[in-house]
């Protein structure tokens, strides 16, 4: 046993299984373990990863502004902040934004601005409905918020405010909203759900409801923002618009950063009544912007639509000789390869010893997260990795 896991296992709480495995390096889509060996990485830090490991451009960046300035506070102005929020703002259908530190706390953040909105505009309005198999953070609010029973039963009693509806059906959503309601939230694909994709219809009859009844929408774009998708930002693939959407992971390429950004109608807070004190810090903003403008400057969302086809297609072509393979679901290069038993673990381990790193995010759904950057050649050696331990595991 690695001596680095043997320490780790001795000071880390235990609050998550870790693969063994130390990793010490990375490029491209590539990582290497403390031994030299070689895996392809498909789990990508959990869709954090966008231009694969160590992309020139976002090291660069990083060196450039640790010798110029790291953090100040949002008690001054700086550069990079500035110009990560007109970069994210221009390109978007939002008008205003929050810098902040990760996912979760972007999504407390949509929530509190939610909630002021319904303070101000609906009456005092406080509850905001989410979705079954959803996942929205770590925070008690957020894991009220997530419609996944193991995350919230260890923290029983909830904070409350947050009415779990079933995913995809709008008349659950219909059934749920009275005055108490503000806003809805959902991610334009689940992740930790299982790769699940609501309707086009689903996602219009939402985006009216919450115009018929003066509710925020709000989009969590944690996952499915900044290209991951195949567009660069999820709510384009349905043609709709929502109030709020929420960033964070791909965002930094890295680093840690987060967002939310709203239309005008929703921009209700006022001076003091929400703050950060590392978010939008000049490091993780510089890092940010390069990840951004290259992102933006090399059509990266398309590439990801392309992949996400091309990886889609040579998936389904091991149905032809595992009967275990369902489907495959998701968008652009966030992907859920789906198995008719609940072997998605087995699977993972099996990868993993053959050179591939993927996630098994539900018991029968493995989830694909490789870089954005990812080229046809990796592409099939993963999906030959797959088949190979398929077999291996005789399926």
């Amino acid at each position: 046993m690695s001596n680095t896991i043997n320490k780790a296992d001795q000071y880390f709480m235990n609050t998550g299984k870790r693969e063994p495995i130390v990793l010490v390096r990375g490029e491209g889509a590539k990582v290497w373990d403390e031994d030299g060996k070689e895996y392809l990485d498909f789990v990508c830090g959990w869709a954090v990863n966008n231009l694969g490991h160590c992309p020139p451009n976002v090291v660069r960046a990083i060196k450039e502004q640790a010798q110029t300035l790291i953090q100040t506070s949002n008690h001054y102005y700086t550069i990079p902040q500035t110009e990560l929020a007109e970069l994210l703002i221009e390109n978007s259908a939002m008008d205003e934004l929050f810098l902040c530190n990760s996912g979760a706390e972007a999504n407390e953040g949509a929530a509190k601005l939610a909630r002021r909105y319904g303070k101000i505009h609906k009456n005092g309005a406080y509850e905001i409905i989410s979705l079954s198999g959803s996942f929205h953070g770590r925070t008690m609010a957020m894991i009220s918020a997530s419609g996944q029973q193991k995350y919230q039963e260890p923290y029983s009693p909830l904070p409350t405010g947050y009415i779990n509806v079933e995913f995809n059906n709008i008349e659950a959503v219909k059934a749920a909203t009275n005055e108490k309601t503000c806003a809805i939230i959902l991610e334009p694909v689940q992740g930790e759900g299982g790769i699940n994709v609501p309707s086009q219809e689903y996602m219009r009859a939402l985006r009216e409801w919450c115009n018929q009844n003066n509710l925020l929408l709000i989009f969590d774009e944690v996952q499915t923002g900044i290209g991951r998708c195949g567009a660069l930002f999820a709510y384009e693939l349905f043609a709709i618009v929502p109030d709020i959407i929420t960033l964070a992971k791909g965002l930094g390429s890295g680093l840690p950063i987060g967002a939310f950004m709203a239309q005008k109608k929703a921009c209700v807070f006022k001076q003091g009544e929400h703050g950060s004190t590392f978010g939008g810090n000049p490091l993780c903003c510089a890092a940010a912007i390069a990840n951004l403008k290259y992102i933006l400057n090399n059509n990266i969302p398309f590439h990801a639509k392309e992949m996400g086809e091309y990886i889609t297609n040579a998936l389904l072509t091991l149905k032809d000789e595992h009967s275990i393979v369902d489907c495959v679901r998701g968008k652009g290069l966030l992907l859920g390869l789906v198995l008719k038993e609940e072997i998605s673990e087995k699977l993972c381990r099996q990868a993993e010893y053959n050179g591939l790193l993927v996630n098994n995010v539900q018991k029968a759904v493995i989830r694909l997260m490789p870089p954005l950057i990812i080229t046809k050649e990796d592409a099939n050696q993963a999906v030959k990795i797959l088949d190979q331990s398929l077999k291996e595991l005789g399926y």
